[in-house]
């Protein structure tokens, strides 16, 4: 067998396997201060309502010991909204491999006096510092088109889930039809790196941030992905004609 490094797509780019996550690391390093407000912005405030339709769907019970673990949500804010949903005895495990992401979430958890039931850690999403058969839930949203071997983080999703245990993932997806898609790309490539140069100064990760969306599998084909890494009644529901999906499967 050769030996030889593989490339990767970043982006539209194509870069050699090793460097990928570096380059990832770069962007939310230059993006974590203000990712949370430039979600507002580029979703027009719709990434809120996606993010709790996913709660909804995980509905931690109010009494009874829940353990979720939120992956790549370094900010928070999937967690915090878990916190909420949830009951007392409801915790939450941050893996996100951005140590400056994780730091933008321990500032927001301390100032809110979330910390007693939500811990922060850095890690990689392909080979998580967890047991087997730890969580009762796995969520990650907007985070698995940035890793590199989706393959192997959707198989470290189901080894470290307890049966029964559900997977729940929100991702951009594609729309359902193509002048509407067209109009959404024409807005994506144009207006959200420009935005993202006023906000922070720099525009170029929000470039990279599109980009991704555009290479990243069609629901259909991700749902296949879920599937083969062993889950089970796996299904996935489109938001706003196909901008985002809900992807959803079980540890049996």
């Amino acid at each position: 067998m050769s030996d030889a490094p593989h490339n990767v797509s970043f982006g539209f780019k194509t870069v050699a396997e090793d460097d990928r996550q570096g380059l990832v690391n770069d962007v939310f390093s230059k993006a974590a201060a203000d990712y949370d407000k430039m979600n507002d912005l580029m979703s027009s405030g719709l990434h809120r309502l996606w993010k709790d339709d996913m709660i909804t769907m995980l509905n931690p019970p109010k009494n009874a010991p829940f353990n979720t673990l939120d992956v790549a949500g370094g900010t928070g804010d999937i967690a915090f909204r878990i916190l909420d949903a949830g009951g007392p005895q409801t915790r939450v495990t941050i893996a996100d491999i951005s140590p400056h992401m994780v730091g933008e979430g321990k500032k927001r958890g301390e100032k809110e006096g979330r910390l007693d039931r939500c811990t922060f850690t850095v890690g990689n999403a392909e080979e998580l510092a967890f047991e087997d058969n730890t969580f009762d839930a796995y969520t990650i949203a907007f985070g698995i088109r940035n890793v590199t071997h989706i393959d192997k983080a959707l198989k470290e999703a189901h080894r470290v889930l307890k049966p029964g245990g559900r997977f729940l993932c929100l991702e951009f997806s594609h729309m359902s039809f193509d002048l509407a898609q067209k109009i959404y790309d024409a807005y994506s490539f144009t207006v959200v790196p420009a935005v993202g140069k006023v906000v922070t100064g720099d525009g170029q990760p929000y470039r990279y941030l599109v980009e991704s969306i555009r290479m990243f599998p069609k629901a259909d084909a991700f749902e296949d992905m879920i599937r083969t890494a062993g889950f089970e009644r796996v299904s996935h529901r489109l938001l706003n004609g196909g901008v985002v999906a809900i992807h959803s499967g079980w540890k049996i």
